[in-house]
């Protein structure tokens, strides 16, 4: 009996069915292409080398820091500044607030006549105040 009666609801609404198995299948069909497409095709690979750099030992030049006037603190501003620090990164890295490298910063671009980190860093190169 029960078997005649879903006989029935299914026949009565055969049309609804099959259009919501439809609508599964698209839905489906249509998340599966989603992942398809919104998928990356780059791979990553690392190469991991060697490299030996053939320079010569760095010799820390005193007499240029004493004549540029350049106190330690300044110095190890500087030598973060070459390592591409920023100055929020120094500041964490000294312990000290921002504002305080920003004047360290300030006084080493007024002490080496530069106007730019950049400049700073390859005039301390030259003068041997930092390796190169």
């Amino acid at each position: 009996m029960k078997w005649l009666e879903w006989r029935f609801l299914i026949l009565d609404h055969a049309f609804e069915i099959y259009a919501g198995l439809i609508a599964l299948l698209f839905t489906g069909l249509g998340i599966w292409l989603a992942l398809k497409l919104t998928t990356p095709k780059v791979t990553t690979v690392v190469v991991e080398k060697e490299v030996i750099v053939n320079s010569p030992e760095f010799v820390f030049n005193k007499q240029e820091l004493e004549r540029v006037g350049i106190s330690q603190r300044e110095l190890e501003v500087l030598q973060l500044m070459a390592g591409g620090l920023s100055n929020a990164q120094i500041a964490d890295k000294l312990f000290v607030s921002l504002n305080t490298v920003k004047t360290h910063s300030s006084k080493v671009f007024e002490k080496l006549e530069v106007q730019r980190r950049t400049q700073a860093v390859e005039k301390a190169k030259q003068i041997g105040l930092i390796p190169r």
